[in-house]
């Protein structure tokens, strides 16, 4: 089970939509970045964390083992307070629903980073899910995602119900289950919550209709590539996928209109374009690794880039600035550190009972979004107008 599942429920997305990505990928090297080693970090915190609320374990075994976890090499790279109260924000958020969970069902009950097994649907399927809470006829399953970058809704998630298909393979032999909540826990994107239910019938129909052919051809390799800007922006391939350059370099096949546009066909443009820019990036981005590697690349070189003037030693600096007369303070400058690194080092909580008042978010620019963007629609009148244009 340590070994990585080829059709994982992570990367569902990708394989259920795009089915020949799954072996494509495989060509390509798994590299981790620090985003999922501040991931790994913040889940495995998380696990303790919900442990000692659950009162799993003492006090003292919880405080013994986020010692350690502190003192580890991502502890000491990525650990704040911040992180810690994003968690506890997780905890509480579990303990609040096994409590209630209790309340109807004595026997209600949680387990943490359970294995599970969705290879009746899947070859070789399997993953591990954050939280399941299991209660008389319901299962939820919870899933912290500690990123900040990108809202995922649980609203038909393919992952989550991989996850409850796994759960309930397990669990439903046990447990006479009807109905399955999986909810979606994002504490660093202001504690957005999510959650979405499906019956037991529902998900096995899904399962057997969809996953299973599917599951079948990305498993062999076979079916139709599928590119777009949310299916290749995970995937490992998206840098040097056949299917994506010709998907891109297709986009603008239409005839122009020989005069002018219209913005309906400006949006049009847009929306088709929509993985253009990235697209362009991760090509920069290939063509820069194959020449760092001493290969050729026609129409490019790599050159020394413009770089800021330093000093090379600070301490030497202010002795030689003193012996020349000058005073030591007039070589410093005060500066308030940003709000985001007070959090980050006094704890987002207690920043806020401190500064209470004095902290304020201004409205921020208009911004041109797609319609399936989440946010709602800006109502544009005069005072939106004369304020954009004063910035």
């Amino acid at each position: 089970m340590n070994k990585h599942a080829l059709l994982s429920a992570s990367g569902a997305a990708k394989w259920l939509n795009c089915t020949p990505s799954a072996r494509l990928e495989e060509k390509i090297p798994n590299r981790t970045s620090n985003y999922a080693r501040e991931g790994t970090l913040a889940h495995t915190l998380a696990e303790l964390t919900v442990n000692y609320w659950l009162n799993n374990i003492s006090e003292m075994d919880f405080e013994n083992q986020k010692d350690e976890l502190v003192a580890s090499e991502e502890g000491q790279e990525f650990f704040n307070m911040e992180m810690q109260e994003y968690i506890n924000d997780y905890a509480k958020l579990i303990t609040d629903k096994v409590k209630a969970a209790k309340e109807v069902c004595e026997d209600t009950f949680a387990e943490l980073e359970v294995k599970v097994d969705f290879s009746k649907w899947v070859p070789d399927g399997f993953g591990t899910s954050d939280c399941v809470i299991v209660s008389d006829k319901i299962l939820e399953i919870i899933d912290l995602k500690y990123g900040k970058g990108h809202r995922v809704e649980a609203a038909g998630n393919l992952q989550m119900r991989l996850y409850a298909l796994g759960a309930l393979e397990y669990y439903g032999q046990l447990y006479d289950i009807e109905k399955i909540r999986m909810t979606i826990f994002q504490p660093r994107l202001s504690g957005v919550q999510s959650s979405d239910e499906i019956t037991v019938k529902e998900l096995l129909k899904w399962a057997e209709e969809v996953v299973r052919p599917k599951a079948k051809e990305a498993f062999e390799g076979k079916g139709e590539f599928a590119p777009s800007e949310e299916i290749c922006k995970f995937c490992r391939a998206k840098e040097e996928c056949r299917a994506r350059y010709d998907y891109n370099l297709n986009i603008f096949d239409e005839s122009p209109d020989p005069l002018l546009i219209t913005p309906d066909e400006a949006a049009a443009v847009l929306t088709k374009a929509g993985d253009m820019r990235g697209w362009l990036d991760d090509l920069e981005d290939l063509v820069y690794s194959a020449l760092m590697k001493g290969e050729k690349v026609n129409g490019y070189k790599i050159v020394e880039g413009r770089s800021n003037r330093a000093f090379a030693d600070e301490s030497k600096v202010v002795k030689a600035m003193k012996k020349a007369g000058y005073k030591e303070a007039l070589l410093y400058e005060k500066k308030l550190i940003t709000l985001t690194q007070m959090e980050k080092d006094f704890g987002k909580k207690e920043v806020a009972e401190i500064l209470k008042d004095l902290i304020i978010k201004p409205k921020g620019k208009p911004k041109l979004v797609p319609e399936s963007d989440k946010r709602p629609e800006m109502q544009i009148n005069e005072a939106v107008i004369a304020a954009f244009d004063e910035n």
